[in-house]
């Protein structure tokens, strides 16, 4: 409960406080929540500040060694430069059209008078988008199939998720078993993504198309070299990571907060039948402000650095607190509260607003995902009438109504 966890210490603590994790990958860690903090954790010398190492125990089993989370400069910054142009512009305008259609194709599945999950059904959105703007697959057997290997890969138990954090327990054995059958899963996901990519090398058509796939297959680095098939396959699933849940989760807390908040809805809807996608794009940064996805980023300290007038050993792991900074009441007024007007005609400030990240390590593809959670939300408001269910008309095991009472 790493948001309840920040919170306290937050309070009792302050704008930076210490924290020991026994048997963690992050180990000895420095919490900073303040923005000027955080501008000089991002502003530091990569050298310094290794956010691909701090990544390294979590990621690199499933998302290779060429991920771009786990590379640390020069090498990150140059890959960077290489898969940036289709976030960006219109290049990632022209995906507006396979977002509506995936939306549109979910919606038509949805039941009409009895309750499911919204969570999953943004997930089936997100990994469709995925699979035609990333991977450039129209629906055949080979669509599915990669889909099929690529949902297996990432549905870890709670098990395999805690061993990715403390790797003393990936093994077979015990209460933690199942990290096998993770790998094999990733084997056959590998598999496929493999013949993907040497089937798109030789595609007639491959210089004219649009998939994110094989514009990286034509990038060329500053030197003239392209793109492995192996550093292919981890971008390729990196994306998959960085992009699939993530927004699914993003979309998820915003319908919720829109449930909870039906003025915001009811002005959402209005501005939305005139044309006017300002409030959209409020309630957006303000969903993704009370509820982001990613809570925390982490820079393992390779040297000695003073911050906020305290000197930091080499070897600590500083972690800007995103959730922390995003419940300031000297940066927004009442935090806790839904209020989209809070960003109508004005940008949050570079280091106050951190659902991606910041500095030269911000999330590659969050201009995509803000996007994206636009599309879905308008297509969706403009096709369906949806309605909260309260946690006893719903059958869910008890220990799920248990946690949701404890909650509340």
């Amino acid at each position: 409960r790493p948001t309840a966890f920040f919170e306290h210490h937050g309070r009792r603590h302050g704008d930076m406080f210490f924290v020991r994790l026994q048997g963690l990958a992050t180990g000895k860690m420095v919490v900073v929540s303040e923005p000027t903090l955080i501008e000089e954790v991002f502003k530091g010398d990569p050298d310094d500040l290794r956010a691909g190492e701090a990544a390294r125990t979590t990621i690199e089993p499933i998302g290779g060694p060429n991920s771009l989370l786990v590379l640390d400069a020069p090498k990150h910054l140059e890959d960077r430069r290489l898969m940036l142009p289709p976030f960006h512009g219109e290049r990632m305008r022209s995906y507006a059209d396979i977002m509506a259609e995936e939306t549109d194709r979910s919606l038509a599945s949805w039941p009409v008078g009895t309750p499911f999950p919204l969570r999953p059904r943004m997930a089936d959105i997100t990994l469709d988008v995925i699979m035609r703007a990333v991977f450039g697959l129209e629906r055949d057997d080979r669509y599915h199939e990669l889909r099929r290997a690529l949902v297996a890969m990432v549905a870890n138990d709670r098990a395999v998720s805690t061993a990715l954090m403390v790797p003393a327990l990936r093994r077979d054995a015990g209460p933690w078993r199942g990290w096998q059958a993770f790998q094999t899963a990733i084997a056959r996901a590998d598999a496929l993504i493999y013949d993907e990519i040497a089937r798109r090398r030789t595609a007639p058509d491959l210089d004219a198309r649009e998939d994110i796939l094989s514009m990286l297959l034509v990038a060329r680095r500053r030197d003239g070299t392209t793109m492995t098939d192996r550093e292919l396959r981890d971008e390729l699933v990196t994306m998959l990571l960085a992009g699939h849940e993530t927004t699914a989760t993003g979309l998820a807390w915003t319908f919720e907060l829109l449930f909870r908040h039906p003025e915001a809805m009811a002005r959402l809807r209005s501005e939305l039948a005139t044309g006017d996608d300002a409030y959209l794009d409020a309630v957006v940064y303000e969903a993704l402000r009370v509820r982001p996805v990613i809570p925390f980023v982490v820079r393992v300290l390779k040297r000695p650095m003073e911050l906020g007038g305290r000197l930091l050993p080499a070897g600590v792991t500083v972690v800007p607190a995103i959730h922390l900074v995003h419940r300031r009441p000297d940066l927004y007024p009442e935090p806790a509260a839904f209020r989209p007007e809070r960003f109508l005609g004005r940008k949050p400030g570079t280091y106050e607003w951190l659902p991606f990240g910041g500095g030269m390590r911000r999330c590659l593809g969050a201009s995509f995902a803000q996007f994206e959670m636009a599309v879905v939300v308008r297509r969706i408001l403009a096709q369906a009438e949806l309605e909260p269910v309260s946690i006893e008309k719903v059958n869910l095991p008890k220990w799920w109504s248990l946690v949701t009472c404890i909650k509340e």
